[in-house]
């Protein structure tokens, strides 16, 4: 480990923050040495984390529901100068022998600028497109063409690189020409691999699992609807669970006769209370919303595979989600929008006391195959070193 390079890593998340992004980071890093990272984000978190640097946008300012365009507009213009000199004040105190970086909304403008002609010293993870429909309303159209447009350039220009799933890297690699050097994504220790060898545990409920954010509020309501009419028809007691930071217990549609939630965990807890369940719910959108459907994949995926669930996939053929599911059939997937037919098929895929010993030799080949977080490490730390020892020769 002592032979690592000093590595900054520059993102927009700041290093406890909620969600799939930034959870993979911290798998990614935990065995990094500490006394060789450093992390640079543009979003302020409390308590302050040791050797975190930050240029945090103000919390008023940041364009999340209301004035987006007003208060987009003021960050370009008088926050992101500010930004950059701090991030390129900051690269030459700490003189970082590699810098890892995600392309996320507003870190990008900051890395594109400051980054760049680091690129010797850069190593890339596409996570998401930043063009994809759901960004749209919060950055504006033509600027979150430009923000994607920037990531490119950062993925093209790093000495190494690497992206969140198969579909994605081969996007890249046809418009950049650029090759990844991995799919890095969340992924399973070897403590989740030694559970998924035990056999399943029998659960008398129908416990099935939606972990993270609802992304696609329509096809969650679909899903909803089908559940609803086949819920009495089920051979066991329906619960379904919610595990997030997101709170849904507020919502019209949240029923606590049998919905729980039980908020956001750490990691280790998310697998141990997933393995009390009997599914795991991905769901993503329906309609062919490809810069999203295509190639960025849920974290939640993962945290089933950890969890040794089975997985019902509802979501367009082409998702990447669907694509994986079906290539290692760890599950139930289907791209039906008509209530009836997902109705029967959530009839047929629920009413089996046995999915979960069924399904086990598929769920833990998928996860050793394509998540397996050790492997990952370990070429991630091969790429922070080549961009040490490249820079080092310039």
């Amino acid at each position: 480990m002592s032979k690592l390079p000093k590595l900054l890593v520059v993102t927009e998340w700041t290093p406890q923050a909620a969600g799939g992004g930034p959870a993979i980071l911290r798998q990614m890093l935990q065995d990094y040495p500490k006394d060789q990272l450093s992390w640079w984000s543009c979003l302020p978190e409390t308590p302050s984390v040791p050797d975190r640097y930050s240029a945090p946008i103000p919390s008023r300012l940041y364009p999340h529901r209301r004035l987006i365009q007003g208060k987009s507009l003021l960050l370009e213009r008088f926050w992101v100068p500010l930004a950059q000199r701090h991030l390129s004040h900051l690269i030459r105190t700490l003189k970082p022998e590699a810098i890892w970086h995600v392309p996320h909304k507003w870190a990008i403008p900051i890395a594109h600028s400051v980054l760049l002609p680091e690129r010797r010293k850069l190593h890339v993870t596409m996570q998401d497109y930043m063009d994809m429909t759901a960004n749209l309303p919060l950055l504006g159209t033509a600027r979150a063409h430009r923000f994607a447009r920037m990531a490119d350039d950062l993925y093209l220009g790093a000495e190494t690189r690497d992206a969140t799933s198969h579909p994605m890297i081969e996007d890249l690699l046809g418009r950049t020409g650029a090759a990844a050097a991995q799919m890095l994504h969340a992924g399973l220790e070897e403590e989740d691999f030694e559970e998924l060898q035990r056999t399943p545990p029998s659960i008398p409920e129908i416990r099935i699992a939606y972990a993270g954010t609802i992304q696609v509020e329509s096809t969650f309501a679909l899903f909803l609807t089908a559940l609803q009419a086949c819920r009495d028809s089920l051979p066991g007691k329906v619960k379904l669970i919610f595990f997030g930071n997101h709170r849904y217990s507020s919502a019209p549609w949240f029923d606590s006769a049998w919905m729980e939630e039980r908020g956001h965990l750490s990691l280790p807890e998310l697998h141990v209370q997933l393995r009390d369940c009997s599914w795991g719910l991905s769901v993503m959108a329906l309609n062919d919303d490809a810069r999203y459907n295509r190639y960025s994949f849920p974290t939640k995926f993962i945290s089933y595979l950890a969890g040794g669930l089975p997985i019902f996939t509802l979501a367009h053929s082409e998702s990447s989600v669907y694509q994986m599911a079906a290539k290692y059939g760890v599950g139930f997937e289907t791209s039906s929008a008509e209530k009836e037919l997902l109705t029967a098929q959530m009839r047929a895929a629920f009413s089996d006391p046995e999915a979960k010993k069924k399904f086990r030799p598929a769920v833990l080949h998928c996860a050793r195959a394509e998540f397996d977080a050790g492997k990952m490490r370990a070429i991630l730390q091969q790429c922070c070193e080549k961009c040490a020892s490249t820079d080092s020769r310039e």
